[in-house]
């Protein structure tokens, strides 16, 4: 599954994704993840700071997926796949160094890499939409949202 130009834009925008691995009983986790980036076409990858549940989980059921949304458009994507957590090596060190010099990540914060290979991905796009709102619509309200409840910080 490649990644596309629409996908890393919201993925680059965002940085955050909501994360859902599967528990030892079988219940789901759903964790929010704020260093989320695409890596290389089929891959996306975050970092374990403090993310054990998470990482417990993969390592016993690599299934995960990812829900990356813009809050104001009301618009994003799923993604579907099979993880992998590195915890040392070149591509351990290649991801830290990407997080170091691209966002300022402290490498010693970081416990271990999840590098998710995307089997599937599709749009998420909020009910909102169904009345035929346009997203310069949804948009305007979204923000007005946001902006009033900032107004009270």
């Amino acid at each position: 599954m490649i990644i596309d130009d629409d996908m890393r834009r919201v993925i680059d925008e965002q940085r955050l994704a909501f994360v859902a691995t599967v528990c030892p009983d079988g219940s789901p986790n759903l964790s929010p993840k704020g260093t989320i980036a695409v890596w290389e076409e089929e891959h996306l990858v975050f970092l374990h700071l403090y993310s054990q549940g998470t990482v417990n989980n993969l390592e016993q059921n690599a299934s995960i997926e990812l829900n990356v949304v813009d809050p104001i458009r009301r618009k994003g994507y799923r993604f579907k796949g099979l993880a992998e957590v590195l915890k040392s090596g070149p591509k351990f060190n290649e991801i830290v160094g990407y997080f170091k010099q691209s966002r300022g990540t402290n490498p010693s914060r970081v416990k271990a890499v999840v590098l998710v290979k995307v089997l599937h991905a599709e749009p998420l796009i909020s009910p909102a939409y169904e009345d035929v709102s346009s997203e310069e619509e949804i948009s305007k309200r979204w923000k007005h949202h946001y902006d009033d409840l900032f107004n009270y910080l």
